[in-house]
């Protein structure tokens, strides 16, 4: 077993596993693939990031691996090593952003089905109106394994904290491990709920443009109070309880 830590960095360590164990009890995860990478604490430039190999309900706490922001490996406690090509995405980010602690990528079917559609995610309802004028759109180059397409993606980004990368998946980013798996839980829910609407053929109401503003601006301010520390995190923790009964191992 990997050394005791220190409380900071075991805290954004189980944080982290929740999310892994999160995503795959939710079926948000793509076999082997995807990735979701948080900052450590310090100076330093580290970050954590899942074992290459493993599936998202086997990463634990302790078996995360450390890199710098390059993706080179600073500490395997088992050896595993990592997806080099799996950083890119993310070590783009966390470069440009201090503020993105988080940045979690999907490819599930709902997800990359709007990715593929012209108008991408639509704000016809409560989950996905949170994201009205909120959303940057970063097109398909193939594979992330060009350095250069870096680049570009962050400047897709630009202040957002959500991303639909056409042809490809969704991408959140968060001030915590808790924001961003949020962020993807209602980005994940908005398209499955846009796919069965556009499913279901019958005439929609679409709300005002002023309504879906307002709305996403209802949900901002609650997110500003809950990184502030004003109010606790109360979903992410509840999250995190219901992986105590499941999956208790998950901070080993």
């Amino acid at each position: 077993m990997p050394s005791p830590r220190d409380p900071a960095e075991r805290a954004v360590r189980v944080d982290l596993a929740a999310a892994y164990r999160l995503i795959h009890r939710l079926g948000l995860d793509d076999s082997i693939y995807t990735h979701i990478s948080a900052r450590l604490p310090g100076p330093e430039h580290r970050f954590l990031i899942n074992p290459y190999g493993l599936r998202f309900e086997e990463v634990t706490a302790g078996n995360l691996v450390t890199v710098d922001l390059d993706g080179r490996v600073i500490d395997d406690p088992y050896g595993h090593g990592i997806n080099p090509a799996g950083f890119t995405i993310h070590s783009a980010i966390h470069a440009a952003r201090e503020d993105a602690s988080c940045v979690l990528h999907t490819h599930t079917v709902a997800g990359v089905a709007v990715s593929c559609q012209e108008e991408g995610l639509l704000p016809l309802n409560q989950w996905s109106m949170q994201f009205t004028d909120r959303i940057a759109y970063h097109a398909y180059e193939g594979i992330a394994l060009d350095l250069d397409e870096r680049e570009r993606l962050v400047a897709d980004l630009g202040d957002k904290f959500v991303m639909i990368l056409r042809n490809h998946g969704l991408l959140t980013c968060g001030r915590s491990v808790g924001e961003a798996f949020k962020l993807m839980h209602n980005m994940e829910r908005s398209c499955r709920a846009q796919l069965a609407i556009q499913a279901a053929g019958a005439p929609l109401v679409r709300p005002s443009a002023a309504i879906a503003r307002k709305t996403a601006g209802q949900y901002a301010t609650f997110g500003e109070k809950v990184a502030s520390g004003a109010l606790a995190d109360a979903e992410w923790e509840a999250f995190k309880r219901m992986l105590e009964r499941s999956d208790p191992d998950y901070k080993d």
